[in-house]
């Protein structure tokens, strides 16, 4: 378990991060390379973003007042792929790829870890792969871009309690905005994402033979908006704050949800091409069986 533990953070991401342009001389990575901005054409980013989820508290149906449980863990192992395509560093093409690793019942959180698959309690493996493209389309705007993923569900279906995934084929836009200012001390960065979940519902679901629970968010819209507000003390590092605020809508599924989280993080360029960032989140609220957890990060990104 530790030596898996080891590699996990030495593959771990930072947040998204990616550019046109790079002058070493004036701005590092961790400063220009933001979500806004994409990639010269032959440049690649490759990002490992690991982040653990861990629950105690959940709302009930239907309101916001929490309750007890016990602990719940989900680790969430994403990797993404991109480079340049355009000569005009408009146009970037890739894919990303999510493993996961979630366990049930009272156990700590870094047994999740271990990576059991028992059907029971605890499952992993390899959950969603996603062609992506993005793009700045206004040349006029040069840190303003979106995103576009297809997330296919490639992971088996099981008549198990242990949930694992969502069951859907999601299909998320994100669009990112960022503004420097303070004589290039600060910046915000803004991201507004719509999603859409398309699958078979999970009352339709057959309990002998499929997993209805990794239908709920089926037929409905994922809408996350997130700020982050950063400071950078050195040429090499970052410090932030983030807050989001999301919506599952329903669309024909009967179930809605929506949760605040708030979080802060840090991250430092390693190398001209290596950077790292460690962030920590937490659920204040939410409503229809909304889990009130804490969300631990850590991440590493290469920029070729």
């Amino acid at each position: 378990m530790k030596k898996a533990l080891a590699v996990l953070v030495l593959i771990a991401i930072t947040y998204n991060g990616y550019s046109q342009e790079e002058d070493t001389s004036k701005r590092s990575n961790v400063q220009e390379f933001t979500p806004s901005k994409l990639l010269r054409k032959g440049q690649w980013d490759i990002k490992f973003f690991n982040s653990l989820y861990t629950q105690t508290k959940q709302t009930g149906a239907g309101t916001g007042k929490s309750f007890s449980i016990d602990r719940q863990n989900f680790f969430t192992n994403t990797t993404e792929i991109y480079t340049g395509v355009s000569n005009n560093s408009r146009i970037n093409v890739g894919f990303v790829f999510q493993v996961r690793a979630n366990n049930f019942g009272g156990q700590s959180a870094l047994s999740v870890f271990d990576f059991e698959n028992n059907g029971i309690d605890s499952r992993s493996g390899l959950t969603t792969i996603a062609p992506s493209i993005r793009v700045q389309p206004f040349a006029s705007i040069p840190n303003f871009s979106f995103t576009s993923s297809l997330y296919l569900p490639i992971f088996k279906d099981e008549a198990v309690p242990a949930y694992l995934d969502k069951r859907s084929t999601f299909w998320e836009t994100k669009f990112f905005y960022d503004k420097t200012f303070g004589g290039g001390d600060w910046q915000i960065f803004t991201e507004a994402d719509f999603g859409f979940n398309f699958g078979e519902s999970q009352t339709d679901a057959d309990p002998l033979t499929e997993n209805p629970n990794e239908r709920f968010a089926n037929n409905s819209m994922f809408l996350p908006l997130s700020a982050f507000l950063s400071y950078f003390p050195s040429i090499k590092s970052t410090l932030f704050v983030n807050a989001q605020q999301a919506f599952l809508i329903d669309l024909g599924n009967n179930f809605e949800q929506n949760y605040t989280q708030l979080g802060f993080g840090g991250k430092y360029q390693l190398t001209n091409v290596l950077n790292i960032e460690a962030s920590y989140g937490k659920f204040v609220r939410g409503n229809n069986f909304q889990g009130l957890g804490q969300t631990f990060s850590i991440g590493l990104r290469a920029l070729l």
